[in-house]
C-alpha cells in the first residue's frame, strides 16, 4: 500500500502514520508528503524520515487551478493507492477529484455530521464541542467529496467526554483515538477487509 499524506501544520497524525509503518504495525509505504505550508511541522517530520516532499501552494503555481494541477502531476508521479488528508486546510480541487475521488480519505476530529463542515477544523472542533456539553465526541475517516467534511463516512470512534474536561483533554483524547482508527482502517484496507466506496 503505498500513500500520499496532504497536511498544513504541525503533521503529528502523520508522525503517528510514520512510526506505525517503521515499526510494521502498518504494512504500507509514504511515497510523499505535500504541504501549503512551506514551514509546517508536516515537512520537516517527513525529512527527517526520508520521505519525499513537495510544496504546493496557489502562492507557489500561480493560483488554485495551478496547485491543483501541480498536485496530481506530484501525486501521479508517487504512484500511490490512497491519498490522505491529515490536517490538511485546503479544500480539494477538481482535478484531484476526477482523478482520485474515492481514493482520497480524510480525517475529522469530531464525529461527522455534528461539528464539521467549513470553519470546523483543529482546536476549533473541540472546543465547539466542549461549549456544547455534549457526553461523547470522536474521530471520523471519510472519502472525500466536494466540500469540506463532505462524502461517505468509512469509520469512526467515540470517547468519552467527562464532565471535569476542558478543551485541552478534549483535544488529547480524540486526538489518540484519531491516530490508532487511521491506522487501524488503513490496515483493514490494506488486508481486504474493508472497501470504501463513494455513495
Amino acid at each position: 500500500m503505498r500513500l500520499a499524506v496532504l497536511a498544513s501544520h504541525e503533521g503529528s497524525t502523520l508522525q503517528a502514520l510514520i512510526d506505525a509503518c517503521n515499526t510494521k504495525d502498518l504494512d504500507a509505504t509514504i511515497a510523499l508528503v505535500i504541504s501549503n505550508n512551506s514551514q509546517s511541522g508536516a515537512i520537516r517530520r517527513a525529512e527527517q524520515a526520508r520521505i519525499p516532499t513537495r510544496h504546493i501552494s496557489s502562492k507557489t503555481h500561480d493560483g488554485d487551478a495551478g496547485a491543483d494541477q501541480a498536485m496530481v502531476e506530484a501525486v501521479n508521479q508517487a504512484d500511490v493507492d490512497w491519498v490522505l488528508l491529515l490536517g490538511y486546510m485546503k479544500k480539494m480541487g477538481g482535478q484531484m477529484l476526477v482523478q482520485y475521488g474515492g481514493r482520497i480519505i480524510n480525517t475529522h476530529p469530531a464525529l461527522l455530521p455534528k461539528f464539521g463542515g467549513k470553519g470546523f477544523f483543529g482546536r476549533k472542533v473541540h472546543e465547539a464541542v466542549h461549549a456544547s456539553g455534549v457526553e461523547q465526541s470522536g474521530a471520523t475517516l471519510h472519502l472525500v467529496g466536494s466540500d469540506y467534511d463532505t462524502g461517505p463516512i468509512i469509520a469512526q470512534t467515540t470517547v468519552p467526554v467527562m464532565p471535569e474536561d476542558d478543551v485541552n483533554a478534549i483535544e488529547a483524547r480524540v486526538k489518540g483515538a484519531e491516530r490508532a482508527l487511521l491506522v487501524a482502517t488503513l490496515r483493514d484496507i490494506r488486508e481486504g477487509l474493508l472497501q470504501p466506496e463513494l455513495l
